[in-house]
């Protein structure tokens, strides 16, 4: 059954070097996000420690799972909104799905004042910021992906923990 919300995931478990590495530098808890599709089993994720592109999987994590935290955002409380929110995420989906992962833009990103963004590359916290809004779930001057150099998943967690919607 789908629901009336997107989750989105952030995960904080993990000793791999790489994730140690991402927590250090972002100075965040979170080393990655993935979205979770309104069927609530769907994930999205782009992760630079499997295939390196964006994918589809299917999984339970139980809402207590040390290794994650959890986040909500509801989609719109009219029927014909909500349907479209959800198209306009499949759509987006759809569209990215198979892109690689942007290593160049994600380091390059980290390191300078400038958002470097390479065309059909992503990496996870920038690709769900897309979805959000390309969705109409978030409103674009609020997330100011323009404005956003690094969009870590510790910004993204951030930014959507104080995220009160005013039109649903």
């Amino acid at each position: 059954m789908a629901s009336d919300h997107i989750k989105i995931a952030f995960y904080k478990g993990g000793s791999r070097f790489a994730h140690r590495i991402i927590r250090w530098w972002t100075g965040s808890k979170y080393s990655h996000a993935e979205l979770i599709m309104p069927d609530e089993k769907t994930w999205i994720t782009i992760s630079p420690f499997l295939n390196s592109k964006v994918t589809l999987n299917e999984r339970i994590i139980l809402p207590d799972d040390p290794e994650w935290d959890f986040l909500e955002l509801p989609l719109s409380w009219r029927a014909p909104v909500m349907e479209y929110q959800k198209t306009q995420l499949e759509s987006f989906v759809n569209q990215t799905l198979g892109a690689k992962y942007d290593w160049a833009g994600m380091i390059l990103s980290q390191v300078s004042p400038f958002l470097v963004k390479r065309a059909n590359r992503w990496y996870c916290s920038e690709w769900i910021a897309h979805a959000l809004v390309k969705a109409r779930v978030l409103p674009w001057d609020y997330v100011r992906i323009y404005d956003t150099p690094s969009m870590s998943p510790g910004k993204l967690y951030d930014l959507l923990k104080g995220y009160n919607p005013i039109y649903r």
